[in-house]
């Protein structure tokens, strides 16, 4: 092997393990937090604190998620073709910042609907606390995708770490001070996200500052908005499919079981809470394979064109670049990284069932582990659908990732409304049918994949 093929094989490697060793870091940190926050505030003030959260996701799947890897491609593009990314970078500041304050706005106009919805007016004010954070959040992925663009992992890793540790910090300080008042309490720990979302935005904005001032040369043209949106749109929509599937299965799951058991809400929390909770954290890990995914072959794919417009004569003195390699590589280490994840979640489902979830007993127990163990194949299958959807991203078709997403939801959805109705079945219907979901999405998004990289290669 070449060494500018080792070169760039240890950059992928590189950005992906900053990316994960990031992740991982604040996730545990997040872990430990509920710890001491559950003591403090008690269940009442975790209920509360959760009733808020899902429409603040909603909001901001729709306004951040698909900013970082459609502005990561567009940087790499221009990165790759020697002009500036100042341009991009400020056109996409600014159309996200306004999507991202009228995210903020509407929560702000909704929720004094959404506390009366809950039949909670006590939710109130943790809206309005956490609303900001919307706007923030936009600003900080533009950040995260123009650094990610330029093959530096760092800012995403340090920024992430940043945002759970000064949460963790300063929530914790809210608790303790207001304990005695539960509702005053989750307030002030929703505006403690908000705090730490604005101190990652600053110690972006600081790392933006002494980022290397030479950044290719401007050719005159700035981006169109419409370029960036046809990139973000699509990634977001199939990002905001995960949870409204949620939605659908928590209505729809539920009800299905309740036809034969008392306990559907018990049986669908052992799934949701428990076995998709463990399941994830594998897949947690590979997001930084597709996080470093996009710019290695984006800048292959760019690298390419400009490859086929030489002549012929300086065609055969220079190497032709292969982005099939960079798609190759990203996919063989995801398997290499999930598999033996898929094999130690299915042999030790049971120890780790009795660290993790301590409070379950018997009956319950017995069910998770036997759900962790089912479900144990999408570690592998999810990781791969997220790697593969982020090489779409990088050539430039990230509809065929949503369209993929949206057919393996809707499988998903039809054969648990068949499986469910068996009681013999019961919840694990629920868990084959979202393995087989992930399979299908997998399989499109591998073969969509094939196509575009065939269609650069003619």
């Amino acid at each position: 092997m070449q060494a500018n093929e080792k070169d760039k094989k240890g950059g992928f490697i590189k950005g992906a393990v900053t990316v994960a060793t990031g992740g991982f870091i604040a996730k545990i940190i997040g872990a430990l937090y509920r710890i001491p926050l559950t003591n403090f505030i008690g269940g009442t003030g975790i209920g509360l604190y959760q009733m808020i959260y899902p429409a603040y996701c909603i909001l901001l799947t729709v306004s951040a998620t698909g900013i970082p890897s459609s502005i990561a491609k567009l940087t790499a593009e221009r990165v790759s073709s020697g002009k500036s990314s100042k341009p991009l970078f400020a056109t996409a500041m600014r159309l996200f910042v306004w999507i991202g304050l009228a995210g903020a706005v509407t929560l702000c106009l909704f929720a004094p609907l959404l506390s009366r919805l809950q039949e909670s007016r006590e939710t109130l004010g943790g809206y309005f606390a956490l609303a900001p954070s919307v706007f923030i959040v936009s600003a900080i992925s533009v950040f995260r995708g123009w650094f990610q663009g330029k093959n530096d992992m760092t800012p995403t890793a340090l920024s992430e770490i940043v945002e759970q540790a000064v949460k963790v910090a300063v929530g914790l300080i809210f608790a303790y001070l207001f304990r005695e008042n539960v509702v005053k309490a989750v307030t002030f720990l929703l505006l403690a996200v908000t705090v730490s979302e604005a101190f990652a935005l600053l110690l972006l904005i600081v790392l933006y500052r002494r980022a290397d001032k030479a950044d290719g040369a401007f050719d005159g043209q700035k981006p169109k908005m419409r370029s960036i949106l046809s990139l973000s749109v699509p990634v977001t929509f199939s990002a905001i499919l995960f949870p409204l599937s949620s939605l659908i299965d928590s209505v729809l799951a539920v009800r299905l079981m309740g036809a034969y058991t008392d306990n559907a809400v018990a049986l669908y929390g052992l799934f949701s809470g428990g076995a998709v909770t463990v399941v994830n954290l594998p897949v947690s890990v590979c997001y930084g394979i597709a996080v470093a995914s996009i710019p290695a072959i984006t800048k292959a794919k760019t690298e390419l064109s400009a490859w086929k417009t030489l002549p012929e004569e300086e065609q055969k003195s220079a190497k032709k670049p292969n982005p099939q390699k960079r798609l190759l590589f990203a996919v063989g280490l995801t398997v290499a990284v999930a598999l033996p994840c898929v094999f130690g979640l299915y042999l030790f489902a049971e120890p780790a069932c009795k660290i993790v979830f301590r409070n379950l007993k018997g009956d319950e127990l017995q069910t998770l582990v036997a759900l962790i163990k089912a479900f144990s194949v999408s570690a592998l299958t999810l990781s791969l659908v997220q790697t593969l959807s982020a090489c779409l991203t990088a050539q430039g078709k990230p509809q065929y990732s949503a369209l993929a997403m949206l057919v393996g939801v809707t499988a998903k959805t039809g054969i648990y409304a068949v499986l469910m109705q068996n009681p013999s079945v019961g919840v694990f219907g629920l868990a084959h049918a979202t393995n087989i979901g992930y399979t299908v999405a997998f399989s499109l998004d591998l073969w969509y994949n094939i196509r575009c990289i065939k269609r650069t290669k003619e």
